[in-house]
């Protein structure tokens, strides 16, 4: 069974960090691009970050370069986002997803309509 977990979040203070995981069974996710994108209730998904096969590729939003930090750790099967300098902005409900129909990309792109396959979802709060 495709499976994508997401886990690692929380509350944090602005300034703060947090380390998110995106666990994948059932397929090896360094064969496929794979995004992290948050979502707002009432407001637009958003991308967030992105990475292809072998990291070859990484891209990021203007709103989080230079802050987040997306790697691979394919002995793990495993996508870890790097959340540093965090702001209040940056609450919301963080997911990753595989674009299983596109295997070994060396590109990756943060639309979401590129990507088939979602997690549940991991909380993001920043707050003091």
């Amino acid at each position: 069974q495709l499976q994508l977990v997401e886990s690692g979040g929380g509350l944090v203070q602005p300034g703060g960090s947090l380390r998110l995981s995106c666990a994948a069974s059932g397929f090896t996710l360094d064969f496929y691009a794979i995004g992290w994108f948050r979502q707002v209730p009432g407001k637009e998904r958003e991308g967030v970050s992105c990475i292809s096969t072998s990291g070859t590729s990484t891209n990021y939003a203007d709103s989080v370069k230079g802050r987040f930090t997306i790697t691979r750790d394919n002995a793990k099967n495993t996508i870890y986002l790097q959340l540093d300098s965090l702001k209040p902005e940056d609450t919301a409900v963080y997911y990753c997803a595989a674009d299983l129909r596109d295997s070994f990309p060396l590109d990756c792109t943060v639309v979401s309509e590129t990507y088939d396959y979602w997690g549940q979802g991991t909380q993001v709060t920043v707050s003091s």
